[in-house]
Formats: structure tokens, sequence, C-alpha cells
């Protein structure tokens, strides 16, 4: 048993050096992830949980006002389920000041009691300091954030 656990120790000190070693190199990615994070979470959440209003926070200002009246509309706040999500992937891209993150969503809007499961793109934009969503296609705001 003291073998495995030498074992276990080198693999954790070897894996230590690599992220320190890529650390240097990667810290305003690291720091851009880090800053992201929060956001595609807090999004997610807050449509999870029927919180339109604070949800629209999250979204580039120009498309707020769009957004918010689909959501009343479409009585999302009674009709729409948003059972689980899961954030698969998230890439950066234009040296950082865009985001793809790929998720998948499970909801369902009523009438319809069938579950629908999507493949939801999220495209979020680093402006002014914060991150914001600019587009998404797939899941239940599909064709909103164009």
């Amino acid at each position: 048993m003291g073998a495995s656990v030498l074992q276990v120790i080198r693999l954790l000190a070897l894996l230590l050096v690599f992220v320190l070693g890529g650390a240097c190199a990667h810290t305003k990615k690291t720091s851009d992830l880090q800053t992201l994070r929060p956001v595609v979470e807090g999004f997610h959440q807050r449509v999870r949980w029927k919180d339109y209003r604070y949800a629209i926070r999250y979204i580039v200002p120009e498309r707020r006002q769009d957004f918010e009246k689909a959501r009343r509309e479409q009585h999302d706040e009674r009709d729409l389920s948003i059972t689980d999500y899961e954030i698969e992937d998230v890439q950066l891209v234009e040296e950082g000041q865009r985001a793809i993150v790929t998720s998948r969503m499970e909801w369902m809007r009523l009438p319809s009691v069938t579950q629908q499961s999507d493949t939801v793109t999220s495209e979020f934009i680093y402006r002014d300091g914060t991150w914001l969503l600019e587009k998404q296609r797939g899941g239940p705001f599909d064709g909103e954030l164009p």
C-alpha cells in the first residue's frame, strides 16, 4: 500500500509542476475564465429559477428589452420550466474578448408536457470590464438573442 501512496504523491507533484509551469503563460486567460464562470452560472441559475428580471442583467443592454418582452409574451414565468443545465465547454476566442459556451439544457414550455433536451451555444462578450451574453442558439430562448 505504501508504494501506491508514493505513486499518487509523485503524480500530484508532477501535475503541480505542469500547472505552475503553465500558470505564467496563461494568467490572463485563467483570470478571464475566472470572471466568466460566475456570469455563465449566474445566467443559467436565474433563468432556471424564473428570475428573468435579474437574468437580463447578464445580457448586452441593447437586447435586454426584447428578451424581457419575449418572456412576458410567452408567459415564461408561468409556462417555462428549465429542469436542468450543464455547462459542457467554454472556449475563449478573439484574444479573450469573446467566449463561446456550450451547455446542455433540459426544459419544457406549456402547453407541451414533453421535456426537451437541447444543446445551447451562448456567446459572451467582454465589454467594459464585464462579461455579457450577446447571442444564443438552441434551447428555450433560441432566436431571441440573434
